[in-house]
């Protein structure tokens, strides 16, 4: 298979490691920046083109948009007018998402970026939650904390897309944690909260977001930020017969059974995390999202992320804006 990658920021590089992990070989790189062109080429040892005009379309078997989050409407338009299977990064602009679902009547297959559903302990937790051999969950509390410049420690964050208000750091990061929440615990009936920039990046965007999620009978509480000067992400679950907690420094979830009084400890699998990443980035997680991608277009796989699914995510993200007033 031949693959069109087409951003070689971060992202990028890690989607050619990643096809590369799968003994992928055949990988165009493209980028605007010669810097990054040059990069990955030496790097990884990929062709690599300054234009899409450069190479002939039809002929790569699928594509990957690993671009900021406000270019990728354009490049999977170019995918669904050649009818090529693409994997898009995750989303935070409502608009440009539906207007790649409005676009798209041929139906080719667009696989939007679901990374964390790939974390083996939230595949754990998932799974202990949907056997319901605990009951249903009653509460949940989660906080999701980054610091923005640790992102991209090489350059300034008004250097790259996080400085955009509207794709900006805190904002991106609160659909990126709800497209796993909403498969783990469920969509909500209700949603409320509020948005706020609390520290100065020199750059105008809000880092912090924090809110409540409402069901027939649980509730949630969510904060996510890009404010923590450590990384954390620590979640508590309250279930009829039992509690979980996860603190991802921990490299394990603990499970208490109340029927028998003991904790339960599961670990997680030991994986590698690429140089310059927070150990707890590992590579796996990557990997076998573009695992399921390239299954998916053999017909193997059901991806498990639609264009619909990330609308219902964004419409979440308005909601929250909304309830303090507006974005």
């Amino acid at each position: 298979m031949i693959f069109l990658v087409i951003g070689l920021g971060s992202m990028g590089k890690r989607r050619v490691r990643c096809l590369q992990t799968l003994q992928i070989k055949d990988i165009i790189g493209f980028d605007l920046r010669e810097d990054r062109r040059l990069e990955a080429k030496n790097k990884y040892v990929i062709e690599v083109i300054a234009s899409l005009v450069d190479i002939d379309i039809s002929k790569c078997d699928a594509m990957i948009v690993s671009t900021p989050p406000d270019k990728h409407t354009y490049y999977v338009k170019i995918a669904i007018d050649y009818n090529k299977p693409v994997f898009v990064e995750a989303s935070v602009i409502k608009e440009e998402v539906t207007e790649i679902q409005r676009y798209n009547v041929n139906n080719t297959f667009i696989a939007p970026s679901c990374t964390l559903r790939f974390h083996p302990i939230i595949q754990d937790i998932t799974a202990i939650i949907k056997s319901g051999k605990y009951g249903k969950i009653t509460n949940f509390s989660y906080h999701s904390g980054q610091y923005l410049p640790d992102w991209h420690p090489w350059e300034r964050v008004d250097q790259f897309y996080v400085s955009n208000r509207l794709t900006g750091g805190g904002r991106e990061i609160v659909p990126f944690e709800l497209t796993w929440l909403v498969d783990t615990i469920g969509w909500p009936q209700d949603i409320k909260g509020c948005f706020e920039k609390t520290i100065d990046f020199g750059i105008n965007i809000e880092d912090s977001y924090a809110f409540i999620l409402k069901y027939p009978s649980m509730v949630g509480v969510v904060i996510v930020d890009v404010a923590a000067r450590y990384a954390v992400r620590n979640l508590i679950i309250n279930l009829e017969n039992a509690q979980i907690q996860w603190r991802w420094d921990d490299l394990c979830f603990n499970l208490y059974e109340s029927e028998s009084n003991r904790w339960i400890k599961y670990s997680q699998p030991e994986f590698n995390s690429e140089s310059g990443y927070n150990r707890n980035i590992g590579e796996k997680m990557y990997v076998d999202e573009i695992r399921c991608f390239v299954s998916a277009i053999a017909g193997e796989k059901v991806y498990p992320n639609t264009i619909n699914d990330d609308i219902k995510v964004l419409e979440l993200l308005n909601i929250i804006e909304e309830s303090d007033g507006g974005f």
